[in-house]
């Protein structure tokens, strides 16, 4: 799983099996998920006629606003990875759950998702054991552009996780990093180019 890899995703290739729409924070991940299909309000009439089902809004670990009034959430799903829905500015319908990277190691402790005008960053982790204390071993650093059907991301293993995603060069290049007592980790992306290799600069 080593390298760039830049998931053009189709939606429903995806998802087969993944009846789930987005869960809300707390929930999902390696402790006792439940299944998070979109949640729904039903109401039974009296008369023992059939209930009217009316979706309401997903729910999410993270979600965040894009410059121009979109939205955008996700969540952690058991068994099947890091799960993306997004919807116009206003009150729009919400897009179909896509995963963005897929595994079925347990979730880590957060999950973090930063906007930048028309671009979204994600930071997620896995790993067994995380939720005991273990490091992650699947570090996740993703971006989301333009219509955010396709996402860039990059998987580094048996890491301590990125701390932070700042935006340089009015958000053409976004620069992920974490600080340790010996060094700088830092992974570069850009419009263009999308991820860089991961530099390590002692400190």
């Amino acid at each position: 799983m080593n390298g760039d890899r830049r998931w053009a995703l189709a939606g429903s290739a995806l998802m087969v099996g993944v009846a789930v729409a987005c869960g809300g924070p707390g929930d999902g991940g390696g402790d006792g998920d439940r299944d998070r299909g979109e949640a729904t309000t039903t109401t039974a009439r009296a008369t023992g006629t059939a209930a009217s089902t009316t979706p309401t809004t997903p729910r999410f670990d993270e979600e965040a606003e894009l410059s121009d009034g979109r939205r955008v959430g996700m969540s952690y799903v058991a068994g099947h990875g890091l799960v993306e829905r997004h919807r116009d500015a206003g009150a729009g319908a919400w897009s179909a759950p896509r995963v963005v990277y897929a595994t079925a190691t347990d979730r880590c402790h957060s999950l973090t998702l930063k906007a930048f005008d028309k671009a979204v960053a994600v930071i997620a982790d896995w790993g067994d054991y995380c939720y005991d204390g273990e490091p992650p071993t699947e570090s996740l650093a993703a971006v989301g552009v333009g219509d955010l059907s396709r996402w860039d991301t990059k998987l580094t293993e048996d890491f301590d996780g990125w701390a932070e995603v700042v935006a340089v060069n009015d958000t053409r290049e976004l620069v992920f990093s974490e600080v340790s007592t010996k060094s700088l980790t830092r992974l570069r992306w850009s419009r263009t180019e999308g991820f860089a290799e991961v530099e390590e600069i002692p400190r």
